[in-house]
This record gives structure tokens, sequence and C-alpha cells, in this order.
């Protein structure tokens, strides 16, 4: 067998994280359109985690999917962590162009190395401190909080970028015994239970076919990107998989220009272009 490091495979890696984050930008347009259709963000969080549920409890029935596990708690905390983080994410959808969303969204790697010196002890470089320090200039310039275009949601995304690299971190932990199908499970049923008591409170029924598609695409392209990313990670390291992420900033400033006539300006392309730069000193040093 050959090694997974070999350029055919990490080729292949590569095109599955291309689609992987053409499925994240799916979810989060849909999320978006649902929204400006009068669904409320909790509702449509719900939705998110309803489908990608019932996919996984699917499988479960097969008995390919092992239910008991000694770490479950932290199987469940890492579950909350995501399920904040989305509802949060859906909260800040509401008002924000996706383009900023993903901009503060890649603080993510920034925020888990900055955590990696206090949670797993990692040593830190001057190069990859100042990437950190860069990356916290980056997202001032996009949240532009004495600006007159501040807006109190990109605080949530901010959060978010927190909750995110937390969750990061518990991955890293966990997937070292763990199934992907039982963090499957349990993130979809967590999200399900946490999310419905308040989804019912607020719940508004789909008055057309395309509506009800647009429901069942939230559950199918979060479960189907979550299935991919675990394995393209499964056949080519993370290093070399690490700078396809930014092409979900590509993909969601696409989303605002050709389905919401959102165009990014100046300074949101100057803050994301330095959030980016610093993600990439941080992964080159990492190697």
């Amino acid at each position: 067998m050959r090694d997974a490091t070999t350029p055919d495979r990490i080729g292949v890696g590569i095109l599955m994280m291309l689609v992987v984050y053409l499925l994240f930008t799916m979810v989060d347009t849909t999320a978006k359109w649902l929204i400006g259709l009068g669904f409320p963000a909790l509702q449509v969080a719900f939705l998110r985690y309803a489908g990608h549920f019932a996919i996984s409890a699917g499988i479960a029935a097969t008995g390919q999917t092992p239910l008991r596990h000694p770490k479950l708690l932290l199987i469940v905390l890492r579950a909350l962590l995501l399920v904040v983080a989305t509802m949060l994410n859906f909260i800040a959808i509401t008002y924000l162009p996706l383009t900023i969303i993903s901009a503060i969204a890649f603080s993510v790697p920034i925020i888990v190395c900055l955590l990696s010196v206090q949670v797993l002890g990692e040593r830190v470089g001057p190069w990859r401190w100042g990437a950190i320090l860069l990356g916290f200039v980056g997202v001032i310039i996009v949240i532009q909080p004495f600006g007159v275009d501040y807006h109190w949601a990109a605080l949530l995304c901010v959060v978010n970028a927190f909750l995110l690299a937390a969750y990061s971190l518990l991955t890293r932990y966990l997937t070292q015994d763990v199934e992907t199908q039982t963090l499957q499970f349990y993130g979809g049923l967590t999200g399900t239970i946490v999310i419905a008591p308040m989804a019912y409170a607020v719940w508004e029924p789909a008055g057309t076919w395309p509506e009800l598609v647009m429901w069942g695409m939230l559950g199918l392209c979060a479960w189907a990107g979550h299935e991919i990313l675990t394995r393209a990670h499964n056949i080519a390291p993370a290093n070399a998989l690490m700078p396809i992420s930014y092409s979900y900033l590509i993909y969601m400033m696409a989303s605002d220009i050709l389905i919401f006539a959102l165009y990014p300006d100046a300074i949101e392309i100057v803050g994301a272009s330095v959030i980016v730069l610093a993600g990439l000193i941080i992964w080159k040093r990492g190697r």
C-alpha cells in the first residue's frame, strides 16, 4: 500500500476538501436564504441538525456505528460546542454578509494555535506569536468596531470562532480512538435535542415544495461535508489540506455576489487578506 503522502492521494484529498467547503457554503447560503424568507434562525439550525441526525441514525440502524464509548461525555461536549456555534452562526447570518462571517471564521486556526499553548502545552515561536497578533488585527479590520458599518452580530462570529477552536482541539483528541460515525451520530442527536424546544416555540411551516427541498438540503449538505472532511484527512496529511480551507472564503464571497448581490468593500477584503496571511504563516511555521 502506498503512503498517504504520495502526490496522487494528496491530490484526491485536495479535491475532496474543495467539495467539503462547497457543501459548507451551500449550508450557509441555504440558511441565509431561508432566514430571508422569514424562517427563524433557530428553526433553520434545528433543520440542519435534524437532517444530519436522520442520516446518522439510518446508518446506526445498520449496526455500523458504535454507540458506546468511555469518552461519551467528551463526545457530547464536542457536539455541544458545535451546536452553540451553529446557532450563533445562523443568527449572525441574519444580519451579516457571508463574506464577513467566513473571514472571521478563518481566525479559528489562529485561536487554535493560541489555545494549543495553554491546553496542549505546545511551544510557539516568535513567528507564530506574530501571526497570532496579525490575525487578530485582521479580525478587528473586518469587524470595524469603531466604524459606521459596525454591527453587533460580528461579535457573535468572534465567539463562534472561539467555540470552533475548542471544538477543533477536542476533535483532534477524540479522533485518535473514536469512530467517525460515532461522532456524527452524537453530533446530530445532541443538536436535534438541544434546539428542538426553541425551534418549536418559533416554528413556521413551509409553504412551497422548494422550501421543503431547502429544508432537506441543510442536513444533507452538513452531514456530507463532515463525512467527506474526515475521509479527506484519512488519505492526505492535514498540513497539505489546510491551505485549501481558504477556498471557503472564495465560495462565500461568490455566493454573496451572485445570490444576494452583496459586494465586499475594500476594508473587508484587506481584513480578510490579513487573516488569511496570518493563518498561512502559522501553517508554514507548523510544517
